[in-house]
C-alpha cells in the first residue's frame, strides 16, 4: 500500500502544479486582453490557443455583462475548487494508504 500511496501523492502533486500553471496562463490571458499586443507573437498565440477552448465553453453558458468578460474569473474559481476538493482528497487518500 505504500507504493500506491506514493503514486497517489505524486499524481496529486502533478495535478496541483498543472492547475497552478493553467491558472497563471488564464491570468496572463486576461492581462493580454487589456493591452494591445502583436497577435502574431508566438507567446501570445500560445496563451490564446491554450486558453480559448475553456474560455469559449464558459462564455457560451453565461451572458456578457456590458462588455465585461467574466469567464476568466469563473475558470479561476473552478481551478481553486478543483485544488481544494480533488487534489486535497488525493493527498488525504494517499496519506491514509501510508
Amino acid at each position: 500500500m505504500l507504493i500506491l500511496g506514493n503514486l497517489l501523492r505524486a499524481v496529486a502533486v502533478v495535478l496541483k502544479m498543472g492547475l497552478d500553471l493553467y491558472m497563471w496562463i488564464i491570468i496572463a490571458r486576461a492581462i493580454l486582453s487589456w493591452v494591445s499586443t502583436d497577435p502574431y507573437n508566438p507567446i501570445v498565440r500560445f496563451v490564446y490557443d491554450v486558453t480559448e477552448p475553456a474560455l469559449r465553453a464558459v462564455r457560451s453558458k453565461m451572458p456578457r455583462i456590458e462588455g465585461i468578460d467574466l469567464s476568466p474569473i469563473i475558470i479561476i474559481f473552478g481551478i481553486i475548487l478543483l485544488q481544494s476538493f480533488v487534489v486535497q482528497s488525493l493527498f488525504d487518500f494517499a496519506q491514509m494508504l501510508k
